[in-house]
């Protein structure tokens, strides 16, 4: 596990990025904290440093944004607005984590009972007043310890 503090939105996107080179092909990671603390920020860091040029919106309203990167697909969820875990069946999130995929989902929360284990928890929540950002990088699996490892050396 590492934890730190990002002060701003530059960091949140340079620890975004510096996961995405971490990352594998294939991931379940789970971004989890309040509301505007800055997942979705994290995530165009992450994003982009895969080879995404293009916006990256909150899928909020939409619950999955699929996404075509050079190492392969990626799908973005956000089930805060998700009315039960078993709309997952009809999201199609079983064939996505079938796939060679990296799936991010934030509010995993309300996936649960139907979401498996992540190979990585990420928890932001509000620090110094809200001027700062406290980010807990967890792995839950041997690929997740292993991702962990990867961002706190480089």
């Amino acid at each position: 596990m590492i934890e730190r503090l990002l002060h701003g939105e530059e960091e949140q996107i340079a620890f975004g990025a510096r996961l995405g080179r971490a990352l594998g092909q294939r991931a379940l990671v789970f971004l989890e904290g309040d509301m505007g603390v800055g997942k979705t920020t994290l995530v165009r860091g992450l994003l982009r440093a895969r080879g995404h040029s293009g916006a990256v919106k909150s899928p909020t309203y939409t619950l999955v944004e699929p996404y075509e990167l050079p190492g392969g697909p990626c799908y973005h969820l956000d089930l805060y607005r998700l009315g039960d875990p078993e709309e997952l069946e009809y999201l199609g999130l079983r064939e996505m984590l079938a796939e060679s995929a990296l799936v991010l989902v934030e509010w995993p929360d309300r996936g649960a009972g139907w979401l498996p284990e992540p190979d990585l928890r990420l928890v932001l929540s509000y620090a110094e007043g809200g001027r700062a950002r406290r980010l807990r990088l967890e792995g839950g699996t041997a690929l997740g310890c292993a991702v962990v490892s990867g961002v706190s050396e480089g």
